[in-house]
C-alpha cells in the first residue's frame, strides 16, 4: 500500500512540473512562400565540349579572359586526320581539270585529225560517185571509197565520244575531289574548338598534352556581367510556381543581406533521382560581385494576406485541428501558412486560449 501511495506522489509531481503552453490567436500578415536552394550562373553559361576526339596543341585562352564568337580556344591535333586532309588535298589536285588538261588536248587532236579525215574522204567519195555517173572507173574503186567514208565516220564518232567521256569522268573525279576535300577541311576544322557566343571563360578544365574526348568539357563560358538563380524546387510545391513571381535571396556569401529576383523560366522535365524541378530567376537586386556556382537560398513569394487570424504552426493536430485549453480538439479551417505561423479561416476567435500538442 505504501508504494502504491509513492507511485501516485511521483506520478502527481512529474504532471505538476509539465509546463503546459497555451496561446491565443492574433491579427497579423501573413507570407506563403516556397523553398527553393540553387546556384549563381552566369546567363547563357555552357560547357564547352570537343566535337572530336584529339590530343590538345595548344589552349589559347585563360580564365577570366573575354573571348568573341568564332575565338579560337583550343587547337587539337590528330596525325591520322592531318594525314587523310593532305590526302584528299593531293587527290584534289591530281583529278582537276587543268591537271588532266594533257588528256583532254590529246583526245581534241583525235578529233581534229578524225574530222580532216572524214572531209577528205567525203570528197574523195562524191568525185568517185561522179565518175561512176559518168561511166568512168570500176564499181570497186566505188565501194573502197565508201568504205573509208564510213569507216571515218566512225572514227569521228568514236573520237567525239572518247572525249566526251573523259571529260565526264574528270569533271566527276574533280567534284568527287573537292567535296571530300571540303569534308575533310570540315572535320579538320573541328580540330579547332571555337566559342560560340561572346563571354567570360570561367573555367579551363584541360591543359597541353591532355587526351580530349566528345564526353568530357574542356571549359565553361558564360555571360560576363548578367548572371541568373538556378534553384530546384520540390515537385509537392511545383504547381504553385509561376512566371514572374518575386524571389528573396540569400547567400552565404552575403550574410545578413537579401537580394530580389523574379522568375523567368521554369523547366518541364523532373528529375527523376531527386523528384524536384529546375527554375531560373533574374535578379532585379544583385550583390555588387557574383560569380557561378555561389551557393543560395530562396522563398519564392506565393501570396500573402494583411490582418488576418494566426497561431503557430507546431499548435495545429493533424493539419486542421487545435487542442483548447481545456482538452477539447476542434476542427478549424487553415488558410496560408509559412514556416511558422498558419492562418486560422474559420473554427477560432482571438480570444480562445489554445494549447501545444503534446509531442
Amino acid at each position: 500500500m505504501r508504494i502504491f501511495v509513492w507511485v501516485l506522489f511521483i506520478v502527481f509531481l512529474f504532471s505538476c512540473g509539465e509546463k503546459v503552453e497555451t496561446v491565443k490567436p492574433i491579427l497579423q500578415n501573413i507570407t506563403e512562400s516556397v523553398y527553393g536552394s540553387g546556384v549563381v550562373k552566369s546567363k547563357n553559361q555552357y560547357q564547352v565540349y570537343s566535337a572530336v576526339n584529339g590530343i590538345i596543341q595548344h589552349v589559347h585562352i585563360t580564365e577570366g579572359a573575354l573571348v568573341h564568337k568564332g575565338d579560337a580556344m583550343i587547337t587539337l591535333v590528330n596525325e591520322a586526320q592531318r594525314l587523310n586532309s593532305e590526302n584528299a588535298r593531293l587527290s584534289a589536285d591530281y583529278s582537276s581539270v587543268d591537271a588532266n588538261r594533257d588528256k583532254l588536248n590529246e583526245l581534241r587532236a583525235d578529233i581534229d585529225l578524225a574530222r580532216t579525215k572524214l572531209k577528205s574522204d567525203s570528197i574523195f567519195l562524191q568525185r568517185q560517185r561522179n565518175l561512176w555517173e559518168q561511166g568512168i572507173g570500176s564499181r570497186t574503186e566505188l565501194d573502197q571509197k565508201e568504205l573509208a567514208w564510213k569507216s571515218s565516220v566512225t572514227s569521228y564518232q568514236s573520237a567525239l565520244l572518247r572525249y566526251s567521256e573523259l571529260k565526264k569522268q574528270v569533271d566527276y573525279a574533280a567534284k568527287q575531289a573537292r567535296k571530300n576535300l571540303q569534308i575533310s577541311t570540315v572535320v579538320a576544322d573541328d580540330y579547332t574548338i571555337k566559342a560560340k557566343q561572346d563571354g567570360k571563360v570561367y573555367s579551363v578544365l584541360k591543359e597541353p598534352g591532355e587526351m580530349v574526348n566528345i564526353q568530357t568539357p574542356v571549359a565553361v563560358i558564360g555571360d560576363a556581367k548578367e548572371f541568373i538563380v538556378e534553384l530546384e524546387i520540390d515537385e509537392y510545391d511545383i504547381s504553385k510556381i509561376r512566371i514572374g513571381q518575386t524571389v528573396f535571396i540569400t547567400m552565404d556569401s552575403y550574410k545578413g543581406q537579401t537580394f530580389e529576383a523574379v522568375i523567368c523560366k521554369i523547366n518541364p522535365m523532373m528529375d527523376d533521382r531527386s523528384r524536384s524541378l529546375t527554375i531560373e530567376a533574374d535578379f532585379t537586386k544583385e550583390p555588387p560581385d557574383l560569380y557561378p556556382n555561389l551557393t543560395v537560398e530562396a522563398n519564392i513569394l506565393i501570396s500573402t494576406k494583411k490582418n488576418v487570424l494566426t497561431i503557430p504552426r507546431d499548435y495545429l493536430v493533424d493539419e486542421n485541428h487545435v487542442i483548447l485549453k481545456s482538452g477539447e480538439k476542434r476542427k478549424v479551417v487553415v488558410g496560408l501558412k509559412d514556416y511558422q505561423r498558419a492562418e486560422i479561416v474559420s473554427g477560432l476567435t482571438k480570444d480562445v486560449m489554445i494549447k501545444k500538442p503534446i509531442e
